[in-house]
């Protein structure tokens, strides 16, 4: 199971965003994290479809896009328009998430699917296998710098129990408070998609984004 770093560019410096998605490309990150947030189903409002239209051909890296809307099936095809690889939704926001899967799939991207901190792994199990990557917030999302919290690591163990029990390949992405001080319990509970936002852009992008990899490498 590859673990993949996806710096996430919340906490990027937008004056010189293209710069930093280079510097952790070459160190190693494979994917870049888009987070959307629509100021309806999270209180804050972030970016939408003409940054990451602005990204896409800069980066050979994987535009892994995070879209936390309600009734995000009414953007699907804009996304995929603007060069998302991967979308994921929150089960929480879509009112027929099966059918808002289909819509991802039918516009050629990955999909993934997503749970905020309070909702059970079981909300997941309807569309366990029609589903590339599920996402783990361990933070109430909608806001950066937040701690880790810690019951997520049940969450990912649970989730990955349940899909190793099915023989299911899907990739299970982390989101919220993680730093090269408690990554190794990301990855250990079952965990192989790493978002880092301020772990990777405050302080040198290199050396942080090589910190995440080294680690990696003990897991190979």
């Amino acid at each position: 199971m590859k673990r993949i770093i996806a710096p996430s560019i919340l906490s990027a410096d937008f004056k010189v965003l293209g710069e930093q998605l280079k510097i952790t490309e070459q160190a190693g990150a494979e994917y870049i994290h888009f987070d959307v947030m629509d100021g309806m189903f999270v209180p804050s409002i972030s970016f939408g479809m003409p940054v990451l239209a602005s990204i896409k051909g800069f980066t050979t890296q994987v535009l892994d896009v995070h879209l936390m809307v309600t009734e995000p099936i009414r953007y699907v095809e804009a996304f995929a328009e603007a060069g998302a690889d991967i979308l994921t939704v929150h089960a929480e926001a879509c009112e027929d998430l099966e059918k808002t899967i289909e819509k991802i799939h039918s516009c050629g991207m990955k999909a993934g699917v997503s749970i905020k901190p309070n909702t059970p792994v079981s909300a997941l199990e309807p569309v366990l296998e029609n589903t590339e990557m599920f996402l783990i917030m361990s933070v109430e999302p909608g806001f950066g710098g937040q701690a880790f919290i810690p019951a997520s690591l049940e969450k990912i163990k649970e989730l990955r129990m349940l899909l190793d029990k099915k023989g299911i390949q899907a990739d299970i992405e982390v989101d919220g408070g993680i730093y090269l001080t408690n990554i190794r319990e990301v990855l250990n509970a079952g965990a192989n998609v790493i978002v880092a936002g301020s772990a990777v852009f405050k302080g040198n992008l290199k050396e942080n984004v090589t910190g995440f990899m080294e680690i990696f490498k003990e897991y190979e």
